[in-house]
């Protein structure tokens, strides 16, 4: 007969002296404040480990007896004041002066909206790279004291917790969420009344609980539909992170648009800013819409209003990234807002439209419409994206299309290690953290002695190594193996053989190529297979539970990590999260990125191991083909097109083992004596002083703020003021371009001489009819340049041509042109659009050459 086991937890009750441990566990920014972290952990590091590093449940749990002796033990509270006077001195910090010249912090308000955020491992709310994007970009606003807001959604199965069985098989469980164990408070009006905010969903009124989190200087705000008295079925919309079938993809994606518009404006939260990161909240465009119908707009005018405040990013090109939703749905699910907005079916789905899915609505494409600021992660990104979405502005070229870029970066304060952060205190004192943006400044890392960066490069693999021997005894033992077996296993995973250590971990999506190394498994079991100079491939990464392609790469990776060839030398390691990524990227030399160009949109894990001393070994896409020096780190060149998939992945393979196994091997192995090797250690500092200053999120966001945020805000009042005036003359003037347009034409009046001499100029004369256009409406411009000889044409110089005269329909435009160009040279002429009030020069989308 089995027994019955009931579980209770005993709460200690918090000596005085110790009072204020709640608040440093109630703030968010022990997610990455060090001092707050080893502050709970000094108290009981063996449950601060069970708690996954989680504060709040730490403080409900510990025992009664560790506290009092806390309380009593002078060198614990000396270092307890310390914190606290340190987190009181960051909330005080005053804001940065780059951020105060784009936004006022009393006017405006950066509102961020993303279906997940990583901030931490023990807050289960994001699946991978996007959520920690998400939440280093809040922490860097925080640090900036940047007037902002985030969005999103309280999952109560918020994350996936993998295991892979002896078979290979991936399987996933999710770690269920409470309320109570995370540092959020459910929101409440002047009573203490819990609110509620509404939404309508297939004519069900839906109740939404919204939960607040402090994050130093900013909120985190998510949504939950766990409340009464919604049904079984809609208190599981947002039950868990990107599951369940299409119904629930809308519904998760109506309460994060829709409500997290009415839960700003249920808080009394009014911003000048929306940026949607990603299209999973592209609905707040729609619910924006209806607000200033409401007020009294007509539809066009307000969508430039709503659009002239409006921020996307765009985090990928592969297809599967981008929700699209089909027509009969929209239908379904919005009959009121069809209804509200006045434009009809088809003028609902005419917003989400896009040329791959005749039939769906995009949500892409619903917040590039709705916005007037756009970006991709990467350089290499916005060229893709721009390519991808160039039906937007059909006329315009992708590389002038309003689709611009901020490459993505990482929060320093989260994953530069502890040794590195006393390191840096120790020689640059403490300023180097107001010089995170400084390249200049990150010269002084080449004057660290070799010996002491190499001592806290050891000490950080030491720590890997041992993390790494923890969680595979576990992961093998449950599999059934024996510990003599597991001891044979990982002997080569010492440090007494101080191996060459290769990291490659992130999603295991299909395109990220995780075994493109096996590609020839035999010649690289040949290269494995040198016990005087060790290799150790370390994979780590989750698939989605429902990609298919993703779990068969780990399957593969784990039967070949159990060949006899492979044996000790390949490992693959379970439930890859933020903490396991945390000792990955500062531990591992080599951090090793092979995806399929161009489809990494940016990419951020070799950021943080980069930060901390390892060797980027990358494929040129994303963040790396900006990164990349050539004396930084390994660039690898992507093969070019009209290859066939398996020909292109062998010739990649071919040229990263030789980098691995032919230059980067022996580098890493030149000791010459000293217990080091002084070239390795001269690249891994250039990698870390350039990648330092110029991937971290504080640059990130401060991007943002001065070509997004600052100009979105400004924009945003323009075209509202005075009863949105501006607003709706852009709008009627935008209507009278797409009218008459199709009508325009171009032709050459007047042009230069086949010959003249240098620095002589001639007369441009351009006519065009503009029909029921004005000479004000346009811009004519000639471009002088040359051709570059594979059939592009190179601008070096541009002038605009001026209205001179006219009759009937067509105005004669004209320039004197001179140039400093010499030789064969072009010109040719485009006549765009244009209005003052244009957030953007090619937003129209229309253009005529001559």
């Amino acid at each position: 007969m089995s027994e019955t086991r009931i579980e209770f937890e005993i709460q200690p009750v918090l000596p005085a002296a110790l009072a204020r441990l709640p608040t440093l566990a109630d703030d968010l920014s022990y997610t990455w404040d060090r001092r707050i972290q080893a502050l709970f952990a000094n108290l009981d590091r063996t449950l601060w480990n069970a708690c996954g590093h989680n504060p709040k449940m730490f403080l409900r749990r510990i025992a009664q007896s560790t506290l009092e002796a806390a309380a009593a033990n002078a060198v614990f509270l000396q270092e307890y004041e310390a914190v606290l006077s340190a987190y009181g001195g960051y909330l005080q910090k005053p804001g940065d002066a780059r951020v105060r010249r784009e936004l006022d912090a009393q006017a405006d308000l950066v509102a961020y909206f993303c279906a997940e955020y990583g901030l931490h491992e023990s807050l289960p709310l994001y699946a991978g790279g996007l959520g920690v994007l998400a939440g280093d970009h809040c922490k860097a606003a925080s640090d900036l004291r940047l007037p902002f807001v985030a969005v999103g959604l309280f999952y109560r199965a918020g994350y996936l917790r993998q295991e892979i069985d002896a078979d290979g098989r991936q399987q996933l469980r999710y770690v269920p969420v409470q309320g109570a164990d995370l540092a959020f408070v459910e929101a409440v009006d002047d009573r203490g009344v819990p609110l509620r905010l509404h939404i309508d969903l297939l004519g069900r009124d839906v109740a939404i609980r919204a939960w607040i989190g402090r994050l130093g200087d900013l909120r985190l705000i998510l949504l939950d539909t766990d409340v009464e008295p919604n049904s079984p079925e809609d208190r599981r919309i947002t039950f868990e992170l990107y599951g369940g079938d299409t119904d629930t993809r809308i519904a998760q994606e109506i309460v994060l648009g829709i409500g997290g518009v009415r839960a700003l404006r249920m808080l009394g939260l009014q911003p000048t800013v929306w940026h949607i990161n990603e299209g999973h909240a592209a609905f707040l465009v729609l619910e924006r819409l209806r607000e200033w119908m409401r007020e009294g707009l007509d539809f066009s005018t307000a969508l430039e209003v709503v659009a002239a405040g409006t921020v996307f990013t765009t985090h990928t090109p592969v297809p599967a990234g981008h929700d699209v939703f089909p027509h009969d749905m929209m239908r379904h699910y919005f009959p009121q807002m069809i209804q509200d907005l006045g434009q009809g079916e088809q003028g609902l789905y005419a917003l989400g439209a896009s040329p791959q899915n005749a039939l769906g609505f995009n949500q892409t494409s619903l917040a590039i419409r709705g916005s007037r600021f756009h970006n991709g992660v990467s350089a290499v990104h916005e060229m893709v994206a721009s390519a991808n979405e160039r039906f937007i502005w059909p006329e315009i070229a992708p590389n002038e299309n309003p689709l611009s870029h901020v490459t993505n970066g990482v929060h320093t304060h989260t994953y530069l290690a502890t040794p590195w952060v006393n390191l840096f205190d120790l020689r640059f004192g403490r300023q180097w953290r107001n010089e995170l943006t400084n390249a200049a400044f990150w010269h002084c890392i080449d004057e660290l002695p070799d010996h002491s960066w190499w001592s806290v490069r050891q000490l950080l693999k030491l720590d890997l190594i041992g993390d790494l021997r923890e969680r595979l005894t576990r992961q093998y033992a449950r599999h059934g193996v024996v510990q003599a077996e597991i001891d044979r296993r990982l002997k080569r995973l010492s440090p007494e053989h101080d191996p060459l250590l290769v990291g490659f971990a992130r999603r295991f999506a299909t395109y990220k190529r995780a075994t493109l190394l096996l590609s020839d498994p035999e010649r690289l079991a040949r290269l494995l297979a040198d016990d005087e100079r060790p290799v150790i491939l370390v994979y780590a990464g989750k698939a989605h539970a429902r990609d298919d392609g993703g779990q068969e790469l780990i399957r593969q990776l784990h039967e070949y990590s159990l060949q006899p060839k492979f044996l000790g030398r390949l490992f693959l390691v379970e439930n890859y999260d933020i903490s396991l990524a945390r000792k990955l990227v500062t531990g591992v030399d080599i951090w090793l990125n092979n995806p399929e160009f161009p489809l990494e949109a940016s990419g951020t894990s070799g950021m943080k191991a980069a930060i901390n001393g390892a060797v980027h070994l990358s494929i040129l896409d994303g963040w790396w083909a900006e990164g990349f020096t050539g004396d930084n780190g390994y660039g690898i060149a992507p093969i070019g097109h009209g290859l066939s998939d398996h020909e292109r992945n062998r010739l990649e393979a071919d040229e990263i083992c030789r980098v691995l196994f032919d230059v980067a091997k022996p580098l890493y192995f030149d000791r010459n004596g000293r217990g080091y090797s002084s070239a390795w250690i001269r690249l891994a500092k250039a990698s870390q002083r350039t990648v330092l200053p110029r991937f971290n999120a504080e640059r990130q966001v401060l991007e943002y703020t001065e070509h997004f945020y600052g100009p979105a805000a400004r924009h945003a009042r323009r075209l509202a003021a005075d009863g949105a005036a501006a607003g709706r003359a852009l709008a009627d003037w935008k209507q009278r371009i797409v009218t008459h347009w199709p009508a325009v034409r171009v032709r050459l009046v007047e042009g230069p001489p086949p010959t003249l001499r240098a620095g002589a100029g001639f007369r441009l004369a351009i006519g065009i009819e503009l029909q029921a256009l004005d000479a004000t409406d346009i811009c004519v411009e000639c471009q002088i340049g040359v051709d570059d000889g594979n059939g592009g044409f190179t601008v070096h110089e541009t002038c605009e041509l001026v209205a001179v005269e006219g009759h009937d329909d067509e105005r004669i435009f004209a320039a004197d042109v001179t140039t400093t160009l010499s030789g064969l040279a072009s010109l040719r002429v485009r006549v765009y659009p244009y209005h003052a009030l244009l957030a953007q020069r090619f937003e129209m989308g229309r253009m005529r050459w001559l």
